[in-house]
């Protein structure tokens, strides 16, 4: 198969022949239809996570259809599927209390297993998988396995986003639009942080109430300004110490602070506690979304009550990715890019 390896943090990857992926016993093998380029790759890409080293295959937004079933598997050849990053092992107490994305045993492609930067991708446990619906094109389902599930879990789950509140987004890649389509569909009003005016026209033109230039102004003084004394929810989803004191800053008394993004580097950052404990914030951590969630999330988009097409700008070919990997050392156009041509 054909596929895209990290060989050295920071450059290119190589694009390589390697031999097709064995199946697991518990698992599918799927021909790979599309597959998200995402900010939680470029971590890996440029050293930022321990799971990623040479000869690693990035790639944990995908769909595609089976082409080899394990003995244990709960697919059949043929069956057209999308997968939600973390794949839970579905024995541990962690999934069977339905908290699968806490899941100690789970398996991350692209993170420890090959992922789907390739042709063909090997997937275990695949009782995570849904089939994915005739309605939905895979270039827009291959973004929904992390950026509109984590997305999506950290409104609802994490925040319990109520309508008419207002909630700060702080970025606007993948997880801040995604976030911003769902919060519009619950009732929320939405403020929108960026340091790139093009993303915010761009999150205004999908409905955001406000935007923030976190470059020309102080983000969290604007949002309690405009909201009136601070916002009920606020996303981070960056992963870096500015914008997660920037979010906690801007919340209200007793506000929630969601942090989405991957944290950068080791993870460490000096954040302003005393914000936390002045205003009695509650700080949620999260990560993907339990899969038994999946079919609800895609009946809600097949059902039209949120379109989530605008998060999708353009579909590259695998040569593509290093390129896509590397603006995202800098400000990025609106949009999420999408793997569809693997033989480009």
């Amino acid at each position: 198969m054909r596929a895209a390896v990290v060989r050295a943090f920071n450059e290119d990857l190589s694009i390589e022949s390697l031999p097709d992926p064995d199946c697991p016993i518990n698992g599918v093998v799927l021909e790979v239809a599309a597959c998200g380029v995402c900010r939680s790759d470029y971590h890996g890409w440029v050293g930022g996570h321990p799971k990623v080293s040479n000869g690693s295959i990035l790639g944990h937004e995908y769909c595609g259809t089976v082409v080899e079933a394990g003995a244990q598997a709960k697919h059949k050849v043929g069956d057209r599927l999308i997968a939600p990053f973390i794949l839970g092992c579905g024995d541990c107490p962690a999934c069977r209390t339905g908290v699968s994305n806490t899941c100690a045993h789970a398996i991350v492609p692209g993170f420890g297993a090959p992922g789907a930067y390739a042709q063909y991708v090997a997937v275990p446990f695949d009782h995570n998988l849904v089939h994915l619906p005739e309605s939905l094109s895979p270039a827009l389902a291959a973004g929904l396995g992390c950026r509109v599930t984590t997305a999506w879990h950290a409104l609802t789950d994490r925040a319990n986003v109520r309508a008419g509140e207002w909630v700060a987004i702080h970025g606007t890649g993948g997880i801040g639009l995604s976030a911003l389509l769902l919060a519009k569909m619950l009732g929320a009003r939405v403020v929108v942080v960026d340091i790139v005016e093009e993303k915010l026209a761009h999150a205004e033109s999908l409905g955001a109430d406000a935007a923030v230039n976190a470059l020309t102004t102080d983000a969290a003084a604007a949002i309690r300004d405009i909201t009136g004394g601070g916002a009920q929810v606020s996303l981070e989803a960056l992963g870096i110490e500015a914008t997660t004191n920037a979010s906690v800053e801007c919340l209200a008394t007793l506000g929630r602070h969601v942090h989405v993004g991957m944290p950068a580097g080791d993870g460490r950052m000096e954040i302003n506690m005393r914000a936390i404990y002045a205003k009695q914030l509650a700080f949620y951590g999260t990560r993907g979304m339990p899969a038994w969630k999946y079919p609800a999330l895609l009946g809600m988009i097949e059902r039209g009550a949120v379109d989530l097409s605008p998060m999708l700008d353009r579909e590259v070919s695998l040569s593509d990715a290093s390129a896509e990997l590397r603006a995202m050392g800098g400000p990025t156009p609106p949009g999420t890019a999408v793997i569809t041509d693997f033989g480009g």
